[in-house]
């Protein structure tokens, strides 16, 4: 367990261990309404009239999200509020915000916060909190500021349904015509809302709405959201993704998709736990520079339990507030905005960089252990997943998603027994329900030895449901072999000396190739970081060592954007860079080693290359400059 966050352990991609996310409560995110309509005036303020909606908002088997919104349905201001509510015993509040929560037996009381007690007349306030237990029962008895929630005015009546998710038609270079079919509502449909990108863009009586002014070649994600005549709005419809004709290339690359990257993939890793100690947030993608030169980013991690695709952290995916000087367009986000965390972040550099694709990858080295409940049900684990990744909340964020199971058939941080044929299954599952609009991808082991894990699952026919492989070209050496012999972490081809035949790079791709996998489907991998040991005197590679060098996160590990300056590389070996400053023996690439990997990789056909990850790089961007360099 790293140091730097309970969020983070190291592991190892290559064969061993580096840098993946444990995380918080997950949430299947199904938008599931829940009954009860509520509220009053409190007896101390007769003029006041106000209900309280509770809605159940997603629900993953052992919990759930639970949201109660305060509606003020009268003429004068409503100074605070209190409700009370039962739950059926095994259910509760675990954490929530925006209200304070107390309990007696199964009997809730919440009570506002300073700063949202006042509502003045038509508005409404929410507080959301993560639910334990099976959720099943809803919430009764309930009273607003002592008095009945139902108010007298609308009993019993219950939020409208979802629309049908839009289909697309008329489509141009500036306008696209959408229809829904017709939500349905105990006292009827007023009217629907139209959400682009989740943003409301119209308020339509009909199931029918053009959308006009749009700019040609672009992606947009559009959404449908009913409300009866007593102005309450249902859930979200899903998603459906448009885009407009015409555009261009623009870049000067010649490929038609406006990212300068001549058609060569520039993938980046983006941590969810990286917003915490290491103060790293999707605004500095924009301000390094780097966003102007990847094609794609991996957003790391969302969580497999149960055979099925679960939020990672939801606080820092979708709930963490954004002040403005840290948020990508510079405006700061509000208390009850729909979508918050680094989601919400993604949404608004996609506005800034077009071009930019973001896959949702699910697993990694800590999370891996439930790909093989999932093996056993294919169909399930994709449609948990589809679910998760196409929630109406954040479905125009991402445009597929990437598998990173450690590993098929073979051991990481547990032993998988799922058998060579695993693999194929789960990405056949998941391309036929993603279907050939989204991107599906999957990192995968670079262990290209004898008998290796490369060996033990059938690569060649997962590719065909794939568009990718992230090889993890990295991590093959480090200090978790205490007493050395120091080697390079990501050599690109063997050397004389090397401590594992088949643990570089080039043997890895040449076994994926002769596998069957084409060329075109292999990234190459790098590592924004070093390896390193301590209690080494000897200069060039295959030196003992004490142990571990000294790291700010974690012993043997260090960013490059540190090393470059505490140990500058004092040799080159198989194609990575090393240094040896005082006792400690580094391995890391540089822009230059980066540069000649490229032309590797561009020699041998491969699709391009990516990197774990953004923040091991420096303030202005140089090793993914080096890349998109490289690549062009």
């Amino acid at each position: 367990m790293s140091t730097e966050t309970p969020r983070r352990t190291r592991f190892r991609l290559g064969s061993g261990t580096a840098t993946r996310s444990r995380a918080v409560a997950g949430l299947t995110a199904l938008l599931l309404p829940l009954a009860a309509m509520v509220g009053m005036a409190s007896p101390a303020e007769a003029a006041t009239s106000a209900t309280a909606t509770y809605l159940k908002k997603s629900d993953w088997g052992t919990g759930f999200e639970g949201q109660w919104t305060v509606k003020n349905t009268g003429t004068t201001a409503l100074s605070s509020w209190t409700i009370e509510w039962d739950f059926p015993s095994g259910t509760g509040v675990g954490s929530a915000w925006d209200a304070t929560v107390t309990h007696t037996g199964d009997h809730w009381t919440a009570k506002n916060v300073g700063w949202n007690g006042t509502v003045a007349p038509g508005a409404s306030v929410s507080f959301g909190f993560n639910g334990t237990g099976s959720g099943s029962g809803a919430a009764t008895n309930c009273t607003l500021n002592g008095a009945s929630c139902d108010g007298g005015s609308v009993p019993g009546d219950e939020a409208p349904s979802a629309p049908g998710t839009p289909t697309a038609s008329d489509i141009t270079d500036t306008s696209a015509k959408l229809s829904w079919s017709a939500a349905t509502d105990d006292h009827g449909i007023k009217n629907y809302d139209v959400l682009r990108d989740g943003a409301v863009v119209a308020t339509v009586t009909g199931t029918t709405y053009t959308n006009t002014g749009l700019t040609a070649g672009t992606d947009y994600s559009y959404t449908v959201q009913a409300r009866d005549t007593a102005d309450q709005t249902g859930p979200v419809s899903g998603a459906v993704k448009v885009h407009t004709t015409g555009g261009g290339d623009g870049d000067g690359d010649g490929d038609g998709d406006g990212d300068g990257n001549g058609g060569n993939i520039n993938l980046g890793y983006f941590t969810d736990w990286g917003v915490y100690g290491r103060d790293y947030h999707v605004k500095n993608l924009d301000t390094s520079g780097s966003a102007a030169k990847i094609t794609h980013i991996n957003y790391a991690f969302g969580n497999v339990q149960g055979g099925k695709c679960t939020i990672g952290d939801s606080y820092a995916d979708y709930d963490m507030a954004y002040t403005a000087d840290k948020s990508v367009d510079g405006v700061a986000d509000t208390w009850d905005q729909p979508l918050r965390g680094s989601f919400n972040q993604l949404r608004k550099l996609k506005a800034k960089y077009p071009n930019i694709k973001v896959l949702w990858s699910f697993g990694g080295w800590t999370w891996s252990g439930g790909f093989g409940q999932a093996a056993q049900n294919p169909a399930a684990f994709a449609e948990s997943c589809y679910n998760l990744v196409e929630d109406p909340r954040w479905a125009d964020v991402f445009d597929g998603i990437d598998i990173d199971w450690e590993y098929p058939n073979a051991c990481g941080l547990t032993c998988d027994t799922s058998g060579p044929d695993a693999l194929k299954k789960l990405t056949s599952a998941l391309r036929t329900k993603f279907g050939s609009n989204n991107l599906v991808t999957a990192a995968i082991t670079a262990d290209g030895s004898a008998g290796g894990k490369i060996d033990l699952a059938d690569y060649a026919g997962a590719a065909q449901s794939l568009d990718w492989y992230n090889v993890m070209t990295y991590d093959f050496f480090g200090a978790w072999d205490a007493k050395g012999p120091t080697a390079p972490h990501s050599p690109l081809n063997s050397y004389s000396g090397i401590p594992q035949d088949g643990f570089n790079s080039a043997d890895a791709i040449a076994k994926l190739k002769a596998q069957g996998v084409p060329a075109s489907k292999l990234l190459l991998g790098i590592g924004f970081y070093g390896r390193g040991w301590t209690g080494v005197t000897q200069d060039a590679p295959g030196g003992t060592a004490t142990g571990a060098a000294p790291g700010t996160y974690e012993a043997g590990i260090e960013d490059y954007k540190v090393l470059k300056n505490s140990c500058p590389a004092t040799g080159t070996i198989a194609g990575t860079a090393y240094a040896h400053c005082g006792t400690n023996w580094w391995s890391y690439d540089t822009p230059a080693t980066i540069t000649s990997k490229m032309a590797w990789a561009k020699n041998q056909g491969l699709g391009g290359a990516f990197f774990w990850e953004f923040s091991g790089d420096t303030s202005n961007g140089e090793l993914v400059s080096a890349m998109h360099n490289g690549l062009n």
